[in-house]
């Protein structure tokens, strides 16, 4: 798969500090956004705010679908999301900006209406779970689809720290909604599809025997693709070159013995 490549960075101390403000506005958004859920949690005890939960097959539960990732039912189950939140929303928006940007609509829409179909009616479904979950798919998928190094680095470290999502869309525990996170990992995966290629593979350093690969494969195509076809004249280095000044040959005297 050909994905678009930046040019290689010239000024190395440059890139290192334009990867540094990436990463931390990645953070920033993602504390941002925990600051936020911090905020509506702490007014939903003086609000009634159970309208915009999902509500499954309700007409009126359909408002769910905007707010319910605001809502929490506990401090811990805020507390849990908020950490999932943090981490993978800064894996997420620093390897993948523009992906990211575009899949949490995705994720966001796609929790709800898990819940919305698969839930029992008069169930109420909340929690920013399958949030996390639609960042945590989007980031295993862009990992086996790009298949570059940081793309594979970046599927390791969230399967290492959240793995456990790929059993957590399916029903195991008593009032979690499996639902939500299976919306939210669909549309996470789907994200993942559809804008693999949006950010293009970061600069990196290219060692001398991938310049050499390169090469040789260059030159196997001019000869017809024949490994054993020898190459052209012009086409073999020139390992010493005689100065024009110099003279075809030199006698060298031999004393005579007495």
């Amino acid at each position: 798969m050909h994905l678009p490549d930046d040019a290689h960075p010239t000024d190395p101390k440059a890139q290192r500090a334009a990867d540094r403000r990436r990463w931390l506005r990645a953070f920033n958004l993602s504390l941002g956004f925990v600051l936020v859920l911090l905020v509506v949690f702490s007014v939903q005890g003086a609000v009634d705010l159970r309208g915009w939960t999902v509500q499954p097959w309700s007409t009126a539960g359909l408002q769910g679908l905007l707010g319910a990732p605001l809502l929490h039912g506990s401090f811990d189950h805020l507390a849990a999301n908020a950490i999932a939140l943090l981490m993978l929303g800064t894996l997420a928006t620093g390897l993948y900006p523009r992906a990211t940007l575009r899949a949490l609509p995705l994720a966001w829409l796609g929790s709800g209406l898990g819940a919305w179909l698969l839930g029992d009616p008069g169930s109420h479904h909340l929690g920013a779970s399958g949030l996390t979950h639609g960042l945590g798919f989007l980031v295993f998928g862009l990992g086996l689809l790009r298949r570059d190094r940081p793309a594979i680095a970046g599927a390791m470290i969230a399967f290492f720290l959240y793995g456990g999502m790929l059993l957590t869309v399916l029903p195991q525990e008593p009032g979690v909604s499996w639902q939500a996170h299976l919306g939210g990992a669909v549309g996470g995966a789907l994200a993942a599809l559809l804008w693999r290629r949006a950010d293009p593979q970061a600069p990196r350093r290219r060692y001398s025997w991938e310049i050499e690969e390169e090469q040789a494969a260059e030159a196997t195509a001019r000869r017809g693709n024949d490994p054993l076809e020898p190459p052209s004249p012009h086409e073999v280095p020139v390992l010493w070159t005689r100065p024009p000044e110099q003279e075809t040959g030199t006698v060298l005297p031999f004393r005579r013995r007495e």
